[in-house]
């Protein structure tokens, strides 16, 4: 595949702990064209900006970043899943230290790395070196800055009201940052920024989600050596049909391949659910209870709407609101006759909870 995006500045090689991530995700990877196409277009129309890619658990999200970056040598990558890197003082320390590379690259001869421990504050020192790295670019150059999984950022430690990361809320010309998260409620985005922004909603995609997990579990039978001896020929059947043809989750489907045994839920699924549980245990461990009691409903029901729910648990759906709002990442929303109906993200994991629950 061509590189993506030309013309973006050469940095030194990316943490080991990083680089392992982009080749991992990378691993195999297949499609995308459509959000990668969506890109381009951002970055060919506006002179700078924000783009967010938003997705459910699983679709795909981090595979596309590490994709992205490995056909675009030059682009700054941080990662806010990998252990210890959620908050802002790791993300400023990682991503300047990028960025003065890059400036020392250009020429730019009076920034030092040892500024980073006096600017963990706030974005000035940030805004600084996107200011004077976009000075030294000409037309076509870029700065592009990717950041992974911002539902995950811990903004416990910073100001009410401030940015997440503390991320500017102008940019330079000639600079960009590519967001990844899971869905989230308009006014909990944790940003505010007057500069050229979009996003694109994987979920919107259907048809090219299920033909991009067609073609990739195509590839990874075709070239993995995937040996038939360990599942049985209706269980290897199933596989080759690209489940039922109606899969649009590559969490789910790329551990499936990879279990070793006829296991519906393999160790590394079970631990992603488990956390997947945990994380929406803690967001609404203020009403606990009547959580359980939702989450019950859930599991029992494709698609459901919260007068429904309130209705079987005879409370007021207003709680119900607040409790599916704490949970948008995991859940999927339908418009049926102007009435919101809800389901849990993925069938797998729906299933998964029944048992656990």
């Amino acid at each position: 595949m061509n590189n993506i995006t030309q013309n973006t500045n050469n940095i030194p090689r990316y943490s080991l702990e990083f680089q392992q991530i982009i080749n991992a995700k990378n691993y195999n990877f297949v499609g995308r064209e459509f959000v990668f196409a969506a890109i381009n277009n951002f970055l060919n129309q506006y002179d700078r900006g924000y783009f967010t890619i938003i997705g459910e658990p699983g679709i795909g999200k981090s595979a596309i970043i590490a994709h992205y970056v490995s056909q675009n040598p030059g682009i700054v990558y941080y990662n806010v899943e990998v252990l210890g890197k959620s908050r802002v003082e790791e993300f400023l320390t990682k991503v300047c230290t990028q960025l003065i590379e890059i400036s020392q690259n250009q020429g730019i001869k009076n920034i030092s790395a040892d500024l980073i421990e006096y600017t963990r504050e706030d974005s000035s020192f940030l805004s600084l070196l996107l200011q004077q790295i976009s000075d030294k670019l000409h037309y076509p150059q870029r700065l592009i800055i990717t950041i992974d999984g911002c539902d995950r950022i811990d903004i416990n430690n910073q100001p009410s009201g401030s940015n997440i990361f503390y991320l500017p809320r102008y940019l330079p010309e000639k600079v960009y940052f590519i967001l990844t998260r899971r869905p989230f409620l308009t006014d909990k985005s944790g940003l505010l920024i007057e500069t050229p922004s979009q996003s694109l909603d994987l979920s919107v995609y259907l048809e090219q989600n299920r033909a991009d997990i067609q073609e990739y579990i195509k590839t990874y039978l075709n070239e993995s050596s995937y040996s038939n001896h360990h599942l049985s020929d209706v269980w290897l059947n199933m596989i080759k049909q690209g489940f039922d043809h109606d899969e649009t989750n590559f969490m789910y489907v790329s551990e499936i391949l990879a279990a070793t045994k006829e296991d519906i839920y393999p160790p590394n699924l079970q631990l992603y659910y488990q956390n997947h549980l945990e994380k929406m245990n803690l967001a609404a461990s203020n009403q606990q209870t009547i959580a359980l009691q939702v989450l019950n409903i859930l599991v029992q029901e494709e698609s459901i709407s919260t007068a429904m729910i309130a209705a079987r648990l005879d409370t007021d759906e207003y709680e119900i609101k607040v409790i599916l709002d704490k949970w948008r990442e995991f859940l999927c929303l339908e418009s049926i006759a102007t009435e919101i109906y809800y389901s849990l993200y993925h069938g797998s994991f729906r299933n998964w909870l029944r048992q656990q629950i």
